[in-house]
């Protein structure tokens, strides 16, 4: 299959010609057409397989293109070209260079069919190499079973341009799903995502289930006016495609229904199932999901808005603990490229929020009441009357010597809620969580955060003899402490099942 088709030639088109050259890219991906007798001339001796004729004639195309470039100078032809490859390669992702002095109509015609449209500029070449994935930066390729890397020139370079084909193939809006309770990574990815479709015109949501309780988060959402609608609000039945960022399977830590139908995936966490949709990108290697969407926005030449940037950056820097934990050279580079379009002060704000009395108590309960058997930490901290607390309590126990792993649990409005926390440990707290309490609730998370719920149920009829809290501890404790005896480790690579189509 032609990889790479050239329409028109210019000084656009003779720059990629020269930086394929440099990166020692092969010359038989790429085909050019084009009627100026002295650019045929010069892509010849260049070894690029070249048709001379005219660029805006079907009839002189290959059969397929994955990534077609439209660089003639004369707009007008730009126009024509354009047009003729999206009706050629409905799939394909076509960049356009607008020519020299493009009126408005052509402007709009141009923007109508192309995914990027590249205006004439200093840096034009750079924009181009970017929204075609040849700069060599490393990507995984999908269905791999070691999540081996592989470079983005190569197959992983079609990763930009098969995502848009998916949203582009969608009969109606997209629905992009957070994971439920979502951190900041999950909903900077969720909106980044939308945007991305709005960018083809294809309209989206972002939606979460659970609560935005963490004081950080609720900041982050409040202080950018970040448009994210609660799950609960959503009729799916009005959405002809759904995308799962920072998780990758329905009804596994999120409120859509078990094995419901997903188009699109983004996340950077080892799935323990098949993964199935239309396109999914799953790098292990990467810090943040928000990196994986910032490197897209990069690729089609979007530049986020301050929110938008502002969002991804702190997803960025949460997941990797402000780039101290499971951080690859992806996450910083995303996270200097957002930095220049994020909000510093906003930052410092959603950072610093102030803490709830109610906060402070679940912490104080939570190092008073703990249960530290090695370099696990467990701690009930009986009623509470904020769920998000258990979270922040679970974070700071990790700062106890010698503990890696942490639990902290409590109750209200009838139902026990926990959350745990992983450090440097071999094993895996989602699973860990899902062996001790789903079985009488529900849990889940990822290898280093998980959360669970439980019915409050008989536990709340107690004797007089008894209190509440110490029956709901010797309950959970019991089962937490009996799953970690058979712990499992934390998932690495993609699992053999794993599925993209």
């Amino acid at each position: 299959m032609t990889r790479r088709l050239l329409l028109g030639c210019s000084a656009v088109g003779n720059a990629l010609v020269e930086h394929t050259r440099d990166e020692g890219g092969a010359r038989d991906d790429l085909v050019a057409v084009t009627d100026d007798t002295g650019w045929v001339s010069t892509l010849r001796d260049r070894n690029v397989a070249t048709v001379e004729a005219d660029p805006t004639d079907p009839a002189t195309y290959p059969d397929s293109a994955a990534v077609v470039l439209v660089a003639s100078d004369d707009p007008a032809r730009n126009v024509a070209a354009a047009r003729a490859a999206r009706a050629a390669y409905p799939d394909a992702m076509i960049v356009a260079h607008l020519g020299t002095t493009p009126t408005d109509e052509q402007r709009t015609a141009v923007a109508a069919v192309a995914d990027r449209v590249v205006d004439p500029a200093a840096a034009v070449a750079d924009r181009v190499f970017e929204a075609v994935g040849l700069d060599g930066e490393p990507g995984v390729e999908e269905g791999s079973e070691d999540g081996a890397e592989a470079p983005l020139g190569d197959e992983g370079g079609e990763k930009p341009a098969r995502l848009l084909a998916t949203l582009r193939g969608l009969s109606g809006p997209l629905l992009v799903v957070a994971h439920d309770n979502p951190d900041p990574d999950a909903i900077a990815s969720a909106i980044g995502l939308a945007r991305i479709a709005a960018s083809i015109g294809v309209e989206a949501d972002a939606c979460y289930g659970g609560e935005i309780a963490h004081q950080e988060n609720r900041a982050l959402v409040n202080l950018l006016d970040i448009g994210l609608r609660s799950f609960d609000d959503i009729d799916l039945d009005e959405y002809a495609g759904i995308a799962l960022v920072d998780h990758s399977r329905a009804g596994i830590n999120d409120s859509l229904p078990e094995d419901h139908p997903v188009d699109v995936v983004v996340d950077h966490h080892p799935p323990r199932g098949p993964v199935t949709g239309s396109f999914a990108d799953i790098r292990p290697a990467v810090g943040a999901a928000s990196t994986l969407i910032a490197e897209y926005l990069s690729r089609y030449g979007i530049a986020p808005d301050r929110e938008l940037a502002t969002a991804l950056l702190y997803g960025i820097r949460i997941d990797t603990k402000d780039f101290t934990r499971a951080t690859a050279i992806d996450d910083f580079e995303a996270a200097a490229d957002l930095l220049a379009h994020a909000d510093e002060s906003t930052l410092e704000r959603v950072e610093s929020p102030s803490v709830s009395p109610e906060t402070l108590r679940v912490l104080a309960a939570a190092i008073e009441n703990r249960d530290v058997r090695g370099s696990v930490a467990a701690s009930c901290v009986g009623e509470i009357t904020d769920r998000d607390a258990l979270a922040q309590a679970a974070e700071r126990l990790l700062d106890l010597d010698g503990v890696t792993v942490t639990f902290v649990y409590g109750y209200m409005d009838d139902v026990i809620y926990g959350s745990a926390r992983a450090r440097g440990a071999d094993l895996d707290a989602g699973e860990l969580l899902r062996d001790a309490l789903d079985p009488v609730g529900s849990a889940g998370g990822h290898a280093a955060m998980a959360g669970a719920q439980v019915p409050l149920g008989i536990l709340s009829e107690v004797s007089e003899s008894e209190s509440l809290p110490d029956v709901v501890e010797a309950f959970v404790a019991g089962r937490f402490f009996e799953a970690l005896d058979d712990a499992p480790a934390q998932p690495t690579g993609l699992p053999p099942e794993f599925l993209t189509d």
